[in-house]
C-alpha cells in the first residue's frame, strides 16, 4: 500500500465528516491502471525488458498529471502492425478512461495516445470492436526529440564534478590530511605570472566560439519526432513515427489487387511507395488504385506529404 496513503486525523468529539481524512492517490497508481487497461486492448503489445527497465523505456508506459478533480495522461504504446490505428485508439480511450474512473473515482480529463513502437511478430488477439465516439480532449504536447543542449549539459556536469573533486582535494591538503602540493593555488600563481603570447589568441577565440555554441544549443527548439493523426473531431489522438507512416502506406497499398510486393520510404515532405506488380497486371490501374488508397490514409495526418508511386513489373496500358 505504498502508493495509496490514507491520512486520518485524531477523531473529534462531533465527528465532522470533513475532518475524517484525505485519500491521496499517487501518480504511480494511475500509471499502473492505465498501462494494465491498455494491455487488455487487442493489438496493444508489451515491449521492453533488459536494459530498458532501468531507462524507463518499456511499453506501454504513461506520463501522469493530476489535478484537484481530474487526471490527464499521455500513454505510450507498442502495437501489433499492421492495425487500424484510429480504431485501436478509440478502444484504448474507452478501456483506460473507464478503468481510471471506476478504480479511482477521478474523471479522465485528457488522454493522449502515442504509438512509440510496433511489433510484426505477435498475432493480434482478434478483431477490434465497433467505433465509439472519442471523448473531448484538450491539445496535448507532441512528442519531441531530446534537447540539443544535452551534450553541452553533460560536458558541464562532468566539469562540475571534476571541480568538486579538486575542491575536496584542496580542502584535505589545506588541513594537512594529504601531503601534496595544492593544485588550485599553484595554478592561479602560474596564471598570474603569464605574459602576453601568441597562443592566447586562439585560446580566446575558441572559448568565445564554444560559449556562443552553448548558448545556441540551449535556445534551439526540440525537433518533433512524430506526426499527429487526427480523429473526426480534429483533436490529435495518436502520433506516428515516419517508419509507422511508411508501414501504414505499405499496408494500404498491399491490399490493392495486382500488387505483389510493396516498400515505402518516408521523409519530412514525401512518401514514396515502391510497388512490384504481379505479371500481367495493369501498371496504370495499380498506380491509380494505390494512389487513392494511400492518399486516404495520409489525409488523416497533421502534416501534408507529397505522394509518389513507382511501379515495377506488370504491363502498361496502350
Amino acid at each position: 500500500m505504498a502508493d495509496v496513503e490514507l491520512r486520518t486525523p485524531v477523531p473529534d468529539v462531533d465527528d465532522d465528516p470533513g475532518t475524517r481524512g484525505d485519500l491521496i492517490i499517487k501518480d504511480r497508481v494511475f500509471e499502473k491502471i492505465a498501462t494494465t487497461a491498455a494491455l487488455r486492448v487487442p493489438g496493444v503489445v508489451r515491449q521492453g525488458g533488459g536494459f530498458t527497465r532501468f531507462t524507463g523505456r518499456d511499453l506501454p508506459r504513461a506520463d501522469v498529471s493530476t489535478g484537484a478533480h481530474s487526471v490527464a495522461l499521455n500513454l505510450y504504446l507498442g502495437v501489433h502492425w499492421p492495425c487500424d490505428v484510429a480504431e485501436l485508439t478509440r478502444r484504448v480511450h474507452r478501456e483506460v478512461g473507464d478503468e481510471v474512473e471506476n478504480l479511482t473515482g477521478m474523471p479522465l480529463h485528457q488522454l493522449g495516445v502515442l504509438v512509440a513502437g510496433t511489433d510484426t511478430d505477435d498475432a493480434a488477439d482478434g478483431p477490434l470492436p465497433g467505433p465509439r465516439p472519442a471523448a473531448e480532449l484538450t491539445v496535448a504536447h507532441p512528442p519531441t526529440a531530446s534537447p540539443a543542449a544535452v551534450p553541452a549539459a553533460i560536458v558541464i556536469a562532468v566539469g562540475l564534478l571534476a571541480t568538486a573533486v579538486v575542491a575536496a582535494r584542496e580542502l584535505l591538503v589545506a588541513h594537512d590530511k594529504i601531503v601534496s602540493a595544492p593544485w588550485v593555488r599553484n595554478a592561479f600563481e602560474w596564471v598570474a605570472r603569464l605574459h602576453w603570447d601568441q597562443w592566447l589568441v586562439p585560446v580566446a577565440v575558441t572559448s568565445l566560439v564554444v560559449g556562443i555554441l552553448f548558448v545556441l544549443l540551449a535556445l534551439a527548439p526540440r525537433t518533433r519526432t512524430h506526426v499527429a493523426a487526427r480523429a473526426g473531431s480534429g483533436t490529435p489522438s495518436v502520433w506516428l513515427r515516419p517508419v509507422d507512416i511508411a508501414r501504414m502506406c505499405s499496408a494500404r497499398a498491399s491490399a490493392v489487387a495486382g500488387v505483389a510486393d510493396v516498400h515505402t520510404t518516408v521523409d519530412r515532405r514525401r512518401a514514396t511507395v515502391h510497388v512490384t506488380a504481379r505479371p500481367g497486371a495493369s501498371g496504370d490501374d495499380i498506380r491509380t488504385a494505390v494512389t487513392a488508397a494511400v492518399d486516404e490514409a495520409l489525409a488523416l495526418l497533421d502534416r501534408k506529404f507529397k505522394l509518389r508511386v513507382k511501379i515495377r513489373g506488370g504491363k502498361e496500358q496502350t
